[in-house]
């Protein structure tokens, strides 16, 4: 077995270590000069691409337009909204110079006190406040609604424990900014975006997700309601893979964003917000991975297959090229990503261990007996089983085996998630099975206070009210008030 795999720690070894080891050595992303920054490497970032453009896609087709919108936001704006800057005061990143000045006294630069800022800005955390600034132009009348935006960006917010792709202090994501003349529309393109989430995580990212609304505790500052999608990684824990914000007219009271309704009346704005982040990417990894490295699905590898010639000389080289060439060309009208690794100075077994490590749903290797015989060997990486078959027609086999390996990564994802979820009844019970992981069901008296407690006494948090499933009221674990449903709690990302 390669160096690159004996190096991995195992999950049952230690899952964290497991994660941060298989960030590195899979090449996707490493930690900068910048503490709790990160440098997204380019197998990582043509993982990230992927997403972007399914995403982008899903987003066009619902009638979003992509836009941008400043980088720094007047720390004034943050005030306007209360819920909104208690929420992000603590992660605010302040830029309060503008310039810089040489320091003779030792040779360096220091920071120009004459070139201070009138008013400090802050660096982009989240864009609400910016962009109902620019809305507020933008709007007039009902005729001028609605806005359905969209911006790709960076975002900026000062965490103090970091950890690769799942937090760090600078991160990509994406974010939509909608304007709407009523409530009933607003809230229908909040759900409609957290649909289109859904379809994204399940569909591409083979990964099951649970649909919810936020409690109020863990709802987004500034919002009226948030909904969810929630997805449970390996070791048990969740991991909220999506958010879509209904945001009333909170923002648009904020930044006085009024339009003349109808009835030719002067009216505030409906709002909504939704994002989903790079911390997709460590979804991917923590929901599909094992100890050899990345389990990628086939819709989003960088390269979906790769073809690894073995031979002895130049001529077994160039035999094989010519066959892998026509191969790659039937790939490729089938819409199949493939790479020919004729890189002569890494050895096959080298290579084999590099795309396994690296998570490419199929390898083939051909040889001077496949030349002879007519065949290639197909390994798949969600099974690690190889088997060789002719070459003639291949290219419909591989294409019947990607959607085998999508739809297999799926259902282990969802079979595991389906095993670790349980209702629990009462809060002696709860505090013994929450060390054991996974989704516990249970009811909840819908007071912050008694989500407060759970979450002090047992580190668990309500991820979602589910919007599906049992809604059959009973009586909270803790308090033993009514409740309206089972909520589901874990430990989380």
């Amino acid at each position: 077995m390669a160096k690159e795999l004996k190096e991995l720690t195992s999950r049952a070894e230690n899952y964290s270590q497991w994660y941060n080891d298989l960030v590195i050595k899979a090449d996707l992303a490493e930690n900068s000069a910048v503490r709790g920054c990160m440098v997204i490497k380019p197998y990582g970032y043509s993982i990230w691409e992927k997403m972007h453009d399914e995403l982008d896609r899903m987003f066009k087709e619902t009638g979003h337009s992509n836009a941008y919108f400043p980088l720094f936001i007047p720390k004034s704006f943050l005030s306007r909204e209360a819920e909104h800057v208690e929420g992000f005061a603590k992660e605010c990143a302040v830029v309060t110079h503008y310039r810089l000045k040489a320091d003779h006294a030792t040779g360096g630069v220091v920071v120009d006190p004459a070139a201070k800022l009138e008013e400090e800005l802050i660096v982009r955390p989240t864009s609400e406040t910016i962009i109902w600034n620019t809305y507020k132009n933008w709007i007039q009348s009902y005729r001028d609604l609605p806005i359905l935006c969209n911006q790709w960006a960076n975002v900026v917010r000062w965490e103090m424990r970091t950890r690769l792709f799942l937090r760090t202090a600078e991160f990509l994501w994406q974010e939509g900014h909608t304007a709407h003349a009523t409530r009933e529309e607003a809230l229908a393109e909040t759900e409609r975006m957290l649909n289109v989430y859904a379809d994204f995580v399940e569909n591409f990212m083979a990964i099951p997700v649970i649909k919810g609304i936020k409690s109020p505790n863990e709802r987004f500052a500034g919002a009226v309601e948030t909904y969810c999608i929630e997805a449970m990684m390996q070791d048990g824990k969740a991991l909220q893979a999506g958010t879509s914000h209904f945001l009333g007219q909170n923002f648009a009271k904020a930044f006085d964003v009024t339009f003349i309704n109808k009835e030719n009346k002067p009216e505030y704005v409906w709002a909504t917000s939704w994002g989903v982040s790079t911390r997709l990417i460590g979804a991917l990894i923590m929901t599909h991975s094992d100890d050899n490295g990345l389990v990628l699905p086939p819709k989003l590898a960088p390269f979906q297959v790769v073809i690894v010639p073995i031979y002895k000389n130049a001529d077994q080289l160039a035999q094989i090229s010519e066959k892998a060439d026509a191969l790659m060309a039937a790939l490729r009208s089938r819409g199949i990503s493939v790479k020919f690794d004729n890189n002569d100075t890494k050895k096959p077994g080298w290579k084999f261990a590099e795309y396994e490590l690296k998570g490419v749903p199929v390898r083939l290797a051909m040889g001077a007996r496949d030349l002879e015989q007519g065949t290639v060997e197909v390994f798949r990486r969600d099974t690690l089983e190889k088997e060789t078959l002719p070459l003639e027609g291949i290219d419909g086999h591989i294409a019947t085996l990607l959607d085998d390996i999508q739809k297999n990564i799926f259902k282990k994802a969802a079979d595991y998630r389906a095993a670790n979820t349980r209702p629990v009844d009462s809060y002696e019970e709860f505090k013994v099975e929450i060390e054991k992981g996974g989704f516990l069901l249970a009811h909840w008296d819908g007071t912050p206070e008694t989500e407060e407690r759970i979450k002090a006494e047992t580190k668990a948090t309500i991820r979602c009210i589910p919007l599906e499933g049992d809604k059959t009221p009973g009586t909270c674990m803790v308090t033993g008030r009514p409740s309206k449903q089972r909520v589901i709690f874990a430990r989380s990302y």
